[in-house]
């Protein structure tokens, strides 16, 4: 904390020095950075007057000199006290800062006037009329002097030198590797060959020869000595909501190039994907089931656009249903997460930081990234990524199958369904036994629930009628193609079950059964029924029939 002396002579201005004094302790900034001190608030002593406020003014950083229209008491050789703390700060360097009071010296004592034109010809002084005038002057001053110090800052945090760092702090290779694909991807003018400071000085990432905050984000050697935040969180849950313990957590440090890779790989490494064949080349082709442009958008985005200030970091989160990407920091007016979805401009929180994504092809300057997520999105047969706001962050979810939340609430389901879907988008997979045992539910109970679900299109019923049968979740390319009227697709190497009636009309046609003999009652039904060859004879009993020979045909009796 810097100590502020103010000086004044004793007769005058007491009511302006002790009002700045409050002032400053009563900042909430400047309080922070200073404490002040004032000739009056010492207690007695025995020592001289003169040795104790130029022992004073040794003490501290900033002089601060209020001359008014009296000189004040002259020592021996002629000279005030006001003015030999002004001639010892002088002496011993310190920051001086020089207010007068009035607009004229028409009533100043000639030898205050002249301290006032000596002061002035070594420094710019400012006039005041009130304590007003001369707290808002002062505040001023002590405000600049901190950002002249980069105790504060009124630079963006991104243009901001990084305090204490030296060229010697950047990774060399991190710059090599950076200004190889640059080279490769824009045609960056700098070789692999330069300097640290040429590629520094042309990425604008250098002031007064020291890295910036940014230079250090993207290029340091361990960015988190200093920014703690600068880290990306990696998080798996097996289900739909965050619980705990989490099945697998992992933080990702280094400089935020690493981090674009790191949280990429991380997220294909927890998704579903498939190997095709070699039929068109050597290595066989593998799809994942999220299009990985969209999920690298989502996390460049979050890198790029980032509140680096905030201590919190960026976290990417892997459901069984969707990934979430979470940074801090709000969307630039005037754009809004509506906004997103419709061409709109680009515009950056960090520049430097997006010029040198930029220029590796992360990422295009021309807002079109959010447009391409949505159009990639659809054409894999995925609902829209959603984007919102929530308390300070902003927040990018890609749903990795078509059951949203949304789209669950229009099929009016009950509770023990929608926590089977629940169960089925964790574990994949579900036996009306594992129904049952889930919700608690009547065999009469889930067995109807079930036939709902497949009936609207939810589930697909695999394997025959018994142990082997079991329900999957369905998947969306095969509900649109359907239109929900025809048999979902099994997936390879299962078999589709026998059993179901889901669509009549698509089925060819059976063979037709003969009539069978005599007089047998026929129930017209919309669904097939298995035809019979013969009527069935029944026998009553003595008593007559019981509930299941209730409308048996009657058995002529013997003559």
């Amino acid at each position: 904390m810097e100590r502020i002396f103010i000086s004044r002579v004793q007769k005058e201005l007491a009511a302006e020095r002790r009002a700045l004094k409050e002032y400053i302790q009563g900042d909430a900034l400047l309080r922070r950075f200073f404490e002040v001190f004032l000739f009056e608030d010492l207690p007695a002593s025995d020592r001289r007057a003169d040795e104790v406020y130029l022992d004073q003014v040794d003490r501290c950083s900033i002089y601060i000199g209020l001359l008014g229209s009296e000189y004040g008491f002259e020592d021996s050789g002629g000279v005030s006290p006001t003015e030999r703390e002004f001639d010892q700060a002088t002496a011993q360097g310190k920051t001086r800062l020089i207010y007068v009071k009035g607009s004229d010296d028409k009533n100043r004592h000639p030898k205050m006037l002249a301290l006032v034109r000596r002061a002035g010809g070594q420094l710019i002084r400012r006039r005041f009329s009130d304590v007003a005038e001369l707290t808002g002057a002062v505040s001023e001053s002590l405000a600049d002097h901190l950002v002249s110090k980069g105790l504060v800052q009124d630079r963006p945090f991104e243009e901001q030198p990084c305090p204490g760092a030296t060229l010697a702090d950047l990774d060399p290779d991190s710059v090599s590797a950076f200004v190889r694909r640059a080279r490769e991807q824009r045609q960056f003018p700098l070789s692999e060959g330069a300097s640290l400071a040429d590629v520094m000085t042309h990425l604008n990432l250098l002031l007064a020869g020291r890295p910036t905050k940014t230079a250090i984000l993207l290029f340091g050697r361990n960015p988190q000595s200093a920014f703690p935040s600068a880290e990306l969180r990696c998080m798996h849950f097996h289900g739909t909501e965050i619980a705990r313990p989490v099945p697998f957590y992992q933080v990702f440090k280094g400089n935020l190039f690493k981090h674009v890779d790191q949280a990429i790989d991380f997220v294909l490494s927890k998704i579903n994907r498939s190997v095709g064949t070699r039929a068109e080349g050597p290595q066989a082709p593998t799809q994942y089931e999220l299009p990985k442009e969209v999920v690298a958008e989502a996390i460049v985005n979050a890198i790029a656009h980032r509140d680096y200030s905030s201590a919190a970091a960026i976290q990417v989160s892997v459901f069984a249903d969707r990934v979430e990407v979470w940074n801090p920091g709000e969307l630039p007016p005037p754009l809004t997460p509506e906004r997103l979805r419709h061409p709109h401009s680009s515009i950056a929180r960090n520049h430097r930081i997006c010029e040198a994504l930029f220029l590796a092809r992360y990422i295009e300057k021309f807002g079109t990234g959010i447009l391409m997520m949505i159009r990639e999105s659809a054409a894999h047969g995925l609902p829209e990524p959603e984007f919102e706001q929530r308390a300070g962050e902003f927040v990018t979810t890609i749903w990795r199958d078509w059951l949203t939340p949304a789209v669950i609430q229009k099929f009016d389901l009950n509770a023990r369904q929608q926590r089977a879907l629940a169960h089925l988008k964790a574990v994949g997979r579900i036996t009306s036994g594992e129904y049952r045992q889930l919700t608690g539910a009547h065999p009469r109970t889930s067995t109807r629930d079930l036939d709902e679900l497949v009936s609207k299109g939810l589930l697909t019923k695999m394997g025959e009628v018994g142990r082997g049968a079991h329900y999957l979740l369905s998947r969306k390319p095969d509900i649109n193609r359907t239109n929900r009227t025809s048999n979902p697709q099994p997936e390879i190497g299962q078999k589709p079950d026998k059993s179901d009636t889901g669509n009549v009309a698509s089925r060819p046609p059976t063979r037709s059964a003969k009539k069978p003999a005599g007089d047998v009652p026929t129930v017209p039904s919309t669904k097939p029924r298995r035809k019979l060859d013969k009527p069935v004879l029944v026998k009553r009993s003595a008593k007559g029939p019981h509930r299941g020979q209730r409308g048996a045909r009657k058995t002529p009796k013997r003559k």
